[in-house]
């Protein structure tokens, strides 16, 4: 999601040479699981040995049904993952979580090249949850070297700038070699977060180098890319690389952003309602799926397609927010995308949402939003 702001925080830690950073599958669970206390036998318990993972292709993504877990989402709220999460995800049924992260919670104070260990640890931890709960893991760099989308305030643009190049591949690389060994079928790469005012040839130009550091450690990585201007946009530019894409589904905006603090002007916005007419507009399933076709064409030329967030905020009336998601919902289960929830925990999503209009019921001490549930089982 973007439009969100992150802020620094000091970091610790030295970066090790490349070449001992590298660990088998074997040993990385084995390591994770009992650093976090999780154990090796807890790690192959009944429910992760009898999980059927979907196949995972670039070409073909599995229709996955999931959420953004946003625990590193932001450097001034960085912490680590909760397995509680992975844990009731599995419990209802999901198996897919995006985990859109910002690049400053892993590095060493201001220094982009450097790196700190300690959270790359309480990421192997989440891929290890995923593992133990059936839950596919999608790393995306929300915020990358040189790039944030929603907040200017990065010492190079990424786009433009050689050296923000060469640092976002040198993370790349890190990842890739960190997870080497791991199934496709259980862990993915999102490379950037919605890539907003961005030319084709200069997304291609990045995403290539990218790949190249990624692939260099490890050339059976699904990548997943999102579409530019902010996932709206297939990117097309990217056939023949072997990589996946993802739209965002937040339209119309005025619906979806109702009231939302960050968004000028939203308290401005006319009372949503769906369907809704805004000018000569008309919002309903049909212009849904009118958004779809050009996606759908991406997908008959080889490239997968999923939706990697979609949701609205706490103040749109929840009756509005149910009937706009089951048309979402209804036309991603027909064209076979998988699709993941901004968010899980918070104010766009099913748990602790912070409405005012919904009879929650409790669910491990916490608030659920039991008729949003529902309807996002429609899009199971």
């Amino acid at each position: 999601m973007a439009l969100f702001l992150c802020l620094p925080s000091t970091l610790l830690g030295e970066t090790r040479p490349l070449n001992r950073t590298m660990i088998s599958r074997r040993r990385f669970l084995r390591d994770t699981a009992l650093g976090t206390g999780v154990g090796a036998a807890a790690m192959h318990t009944k429910e992760a040995a009898a999980t059927e993972w979907p196949l995972a292709a670039a070409v073909k993504l599995p229709p996955w049904h999931g959420v953004n877990l946003l625990d590193k989402f932001a450097v001034y709220d960085n912490k680590p993952f909760q397995e509680t999460d992975f844990a009731w995800l599995q419990e209802l049924n999901f198996n897919f979580a995006r985990l859109p992260m910002d690049y400053r919670c892993w590095i060493d104070g201001n220094d982009w090249r450097k790196f700190r260990e300690e959270t790359f640890k309480e990421i192997d931890e989440a891929v290890a949850f995923g593992e133990k709960y059936g839950v596919h893991i999608l790393l995306c760099f929300c915020r990358a070297p040189g790039h944030a989308g929603y907040d200017s305030n990065e010492p190079a643009d990424l786009w433009k700038d050689d050296e923000a190049q060469r640092v976002c591949a040198l993370h790349w690389s890190r990842f890739a070699e960190r997870y080497q060994g791991i199934p496709k079928t259980r862990l993915s790469f999102n490379l950037f977060n919605e890539p907003a005012h961005v030319a084709a040839r200069v997304h291609r130009r990045v995403v290539e180098r990218m790949l190249e550091a990624i692939r260099e450690r490890d050339k059976k990585r699904l990548v997943i890319c999102d579409g530019r201007n902010y996932g709206r946009i297939p990117p097309k530019e990217l056939l023949g690389l072997h990589v996946a894409a993802a739209t965002h589904c937040y339209d119309p905006y005025t619906m979806t952003h109702y009231k939302a603090p960050w968004v000028k002007d939203s308290d401005r916005f006319a009372p949503p309602s769906y369907p809704m007419k805004e000018g000569v507009i008309a919002w309903n399933k049909e212009k849904l799926r009118s958004l779809m076709t050009p996606w759908q064409a991406l997908q008959s030329e080889g490239m997968g397609v999923m939706v990697g967030e979609f949701g609205a905020y706490k103040k749109t009336p929840h009756p509005v927010v149910l009937a706009w998601m089951r048309d979402c919902l209804a036309l991603w289960k027909e064209a076979g995308w998988g699709w993941a929830i901004w968010n899980f925990r918070g104010t766009f999503g099913f748990l602790d949402s912070e409405r005012d209009d919904v009879a929650y019921e409790d669910f491990h001490g916490h608030k659920l939003d039991r008729a949003m549930l529902e309807v996002l089982k429609t899009g199971m």
